[in-house]
């Protein structure tokens, strides 16, 4: 068997001495920290930032990690990254809503809640942090499923559950839920995962418009739902402020 590739092993270790510290290094901070040549460093940073794995601050000419490691999916970075940008906004969601605030990203074919603010009141609430959402059945998985293809496949390969008589379970009303998502720019549950419960939930978007996250918020249906089952439009409002305001934060222009 092939031994490892030395230039990739160097590549690494750059990209986690950039995800530490102050993030942003000179080649010769990067150089002597990794005991390597000083052109040898340029060479691999001027290759990361080709890819855009890296990026040069114009002004100081030192480097930081690119926004292009937000489109790698589900990594670690990914998560961290988009967690520690939308947490103000999360929290000032919550607070103009008066419902429990969750953003999620995908992993295997699920939701995953990166971060959970509890809805502002005294009532007994329990952090959803780490927990798998499914796609099919709630706001946030809908947003991510609108967007992403592989995902779709993915639920072809086994017979989504339904749990409650609400759920969408056929390919055909997914598909069709999928297409109003694109259409709206946000997603809404109604007693599709849990009877009672109901949810709104927006696009978080990268660099370059791709879709990395949902924001959105979920509690009972008397307070987030009109009488016709459709979203109060001050939430949906809400919600996709927040969305807009998380991306431009990561550099989706765009919104």
């Amino acid at each position: 068997m092939p031994g490892p590739i030395q230039s990739i092993e160097r590549a690494a270790a750059i990209l986690r001495l950039l995800a530490r510290g102050s993030g942003r290094l000179g080649v010769g901070e990067i150089a002597d920290s990794l005991e390597l040549a000083k052109g040898t460093a340029h060479g691999l940073l001027r290759t990361l930032q080709g890819v855009g794995f890296v990026e040069q601050d114009r002004d100081t000419g030192k480097y930081q990690l690119g926004a292009a490691l937000l489109h790698l999916g589900t990594s670690y970075l990914d998560v961290n990254e988009l967690r520690s940008r939308a947490i103000n906004w999360a929290d000032a969601l919550a607070a103009r809503s008066g419902e429990a605030v969750r953003i999620g990203a995908p992993l295997e074919g699920r939701v995953l809640v990166v971060h959970h603010v509890f809805r502002p009141d005294d009532s007994l609430q329990t952090l959803d942090v780490g927990t798998l959402l499914p796609l099919h059945a709630t706001a946030l998985g809908k947003v991510l499923l609108a967007y992403d293809t592989g995902l779709v496949a993915s639920l072809r390969t086994g017979e989504p559950e339904a749990y409650t008589r609400r759920t969408l379970v056929t390919q055909t009303a997914i598909k069709r839920a999928c297409g109003k998502v694109r259409e709206a720019g946000w997603a809404s549950e109604n007693g599709e995962m849990i009877t009672g419960e109901a949810g709104i939930a927006a696009p978080i978007r990268g660099h370059g418009g791709i879709v990395v996250g949902a924001i959105g918020v979920s509690g009972a249906t008397e307070r987030i739902c009109e009488a016709d089952g459709s979203p109060i439009p001050r939430l949906l409002g809400h919600v996709r402020d927040a969305a807009r305001a998380v991306s431009r934060d990561l550099g989706a222009s765009r919104w």
